[in-house]
């Protein structure tokens, strides 16, 4: 029982922890918590099901065209529902905006899809038990994302851009980077990233429209106890957050596991209001 809490809950958590990285990377260019990332994530299994169970396509092929998909509606989300908003003096209508786009896309797909959890293929075949490939592939997936986005920021030109847009906008505008053509383009990444983690955890979460909300919910709170912006926080709060989530399942059950989650959520926030791995904010007087 305790290697399938342990299996289960670092897989859970490593999804978790994807989507809180396609939250922080949405943010870091634009200062916007687009709360369509757990859409994208459930887009991610529904497509991922789509290419490769209806149509039939080889998993190389499935893959791909689950994250190209899903880098196109990163892309218009950007336009859609952050741009607009950037250009107003009230900002804080982001919160309005991308929950607007998260809930029609919930919809369409809903229509499009299926109302009821469609199956998802097996992707490799490989493992049983608690070493079933739908326990680490999820885990195998949040390391290569981790992995991927350290070398991009820092060892390339256009991660160091991203970083620099990061960090302050309106100075690297003022350099001459292209910071919408940046903007744009960490909105296509972590589209791609967060159809991964729907990809990646498609055998344990299904196909199913109803993944958006609870992946939108359950992947901020790795933000929040990481600390916004920071990935290597957001992938051990989310671990974290999997296993505790699973052994609360186990010893509590129901929806008073969900309790659980977030009474441990709001003590940690009350302790350390930036998260455990964000640093406080300041400013020079």
């Amino acid at each position: 029982m305790l290697a399938s809490i342990l299996a289960s809950g670092l897989a859970v958590g490593a999804i978790y922890a994807l989507i809180g990285i396609t939250y922080n990377t949405m943010f870091a260019t634009s200062r916007v918590m687009s709360f369509t990332a757990g859409q994208l994530g459930m887009l991610g299994g529904v497509l991922g099901s789509f290419f490769a169970l209806r149509l039939g396509l080889p998993i190389l092929l499935a893959l791909p065209l689950t994250l190209a998909a899903c880098a196109l509606v990163g892309v218009i989300t950007e336009y859609v529902a952050v741009r607009p908003v950037l250009k107003s003096l009230d900002q804080h209508l982001y919160v309005l905006s991308t929950l607007a786009l998260a809930l029609m896309i919930q919809q369409v797909t809903a229509l499009t899809w299926s109302t009821e959890p469609q199956p998802f293929p097996r992707l490799l075949g490989i493992g049983e038990g608690v070493w079933d490939e739908k326990y680490w592939l999820p885990v195998l997936a949040c390391a290569v994302t981790i992995i991927g986005l350290e070398w991009l920021y820092r060892h390339t030109l256009v991660g160091r851009a991203f970083l620099a847009v990061a960090e302050d906008n309106f100075a690297a505008r003022a350099l001459g980077l292209p910071e919408r053509n940046l903007r744009i383009a960490s909105y296509a990444l972590a589209g791609a990233i967060g159809a991964l983690a729907g990809f990646a955890g498609g055998q344990l979460l299904l196909a199913f429209f109803a993944n958006g909300p609870l992946l939108n919910f359950y992947g901020f709170v790795p933000v929040a106890l990481g600390g916004l912006g920071n990935n290597r926080g957001a992938v051990i709060g989310g671990i974290l957050l999997g296993l505790f989530q699973q052994a609360a399942n186990f010893m509590v059950g129901g929806i008073f596991s969900s309790v659980a989650v977030f009474a441990l959520f709001i003590i940690v926030l009350l302790a350390a209001p930036q998260g455990m791995f964000g640093a406080p904010a300041a400013r020079r007087v």
